[in-house]
């Protein structure tokens, strides 16, 4: 079997293409680098079943020979990077999109797509299941990464329902784990590099709204599971359990020694009040749901940040 994965530089993307060649897939990956890295899949860049191809895929791709399977998960996902680069989050999410699903209709390929639980906005109903429809504010400043996302659903179901291409959708709620950016403007990493540089942990509002945070490996496994499943409608893949921003610090703040105490800041604009999916879907369908701890994930991931951290300093 062979996929391309764009966006597989990046945070998840990295750790996709390290279950496909594990699974023994032949992976390519397109991606630019605008958010990814390369150290996130230089252990596989001497695989021989691995390929990667500098790539723009809001412009025309072009990939030589058969595809079995083409995964969208290029695109900006922090706060800090889709309010930077604006347009190029609304253009991978509309063209990109457009584009891949192009290579999967050319190639007879299957289509999987990368989607978020930012399509359901600042939810008035909590947990958040697959059939609301949202609440999101198109024109304010984080509507660029949410209607991107809507949008790409909305392309993705065309091409399945019009051109029959067998198309998978995925609604990723909060996800952390090794090879996120120190500097990436989410809730962990935000707290890790505050602590590990003696500032203030910055937590928003009153620190009573809620997220629910998914350790990697268990994300790419049902992730995994969806690729090979027959459901073409959006799937919820998180963890159900739910925490308050205000609990998370303390626990991030736990693991550190002369931890820098925390403060509060105004909310930023249209920020959600309360993330939870429900995974009765997932659990149904594909015999899935999380099973690392969350005091577990986060060992694993405070060990990455500051071995990171430490190389960066001696550089």
């Amino acid at each position: 079997m062979r996929a391309v994965v764009t966006g597989g530089a990046g945070f998840l993307g990295s750790h996709l293409c390290d279950r496909l060649i594990a699974e023994g897939w032949n992976v390519l990956v397109l991606d630019n680098l605008v958010t990814g890295a390369d150290s996130n899949i230089g252990h596989l860049w001497s695989h021989p079943n691995f390929r990667i191809a500098r790539c723009d895929v809001s412009k025309y791709i072009d990939v030589p020979g058969p595809v079995d399977y083409v995964l969208h998960f290029a695109s900006p996902a922090s706060p800090v990077d889709y309010l930077k680069l604006p347009i190029q989050t609304l253009k991978v999410g509309a063209l990109g999109t457009h584009n891949a699903l192009g290579l999967a209709l050319a190639k007879k390929a299957k289509f999987f797509l990368s989607s978020t639980s930012e399509c359901y906005g600042d939810p008035e109903i909590s947990p958040q299941h697959e059939e609301y429809w949202g609440h999101v504010n198109p024109i304010g400043p984080r509507g660029v990464y949410d209607e991107a996302k809507r949008f790409a659903e909305a392309m993705t179901m065309a091409y399945h329902r019009y051109h029959g291409v067998d198309t998978h959708i995925v609604r990723i709620f909060n996800t952390y784990g090794p090879r996120m950016r120190l500097n990436d403007g989410r809730a962990l990493p935000n707290f890790v590099h505050q602590a590990l540089t003696g500032k203030p942990m910055t937590v928003y509002g009153d620190g009573k709204q809620t997220r629910s945070f998914c350790f990697v490996s268990d994300l790419i496994e049902g992730i995994y599971r969806l690729m090979q499943s027959d459901e073409h409608l959006p799937v919820n893949i998180g963890n159900p359990h739910e925490i308050t921003m205000m609990e998370f610090a303390e626990r991030v703040r736990s693991h550190f020694e002369n931890a820098p105490a925390i403060v509060l800041e105004p909310l930023p604009q249209d920020d959600p009040k309360q993330r939870c999916p429900d995974i009765a879907k997932a659990k149904r369908i594909l015999k899935w749901e999380p099973k690392v701890p969350l005091d577990e994930g986060l060992r694993v991931t405070l060990d990455y940040f500051k071995k990171e951290f430490a190389a960066n300093k001696t550089a």
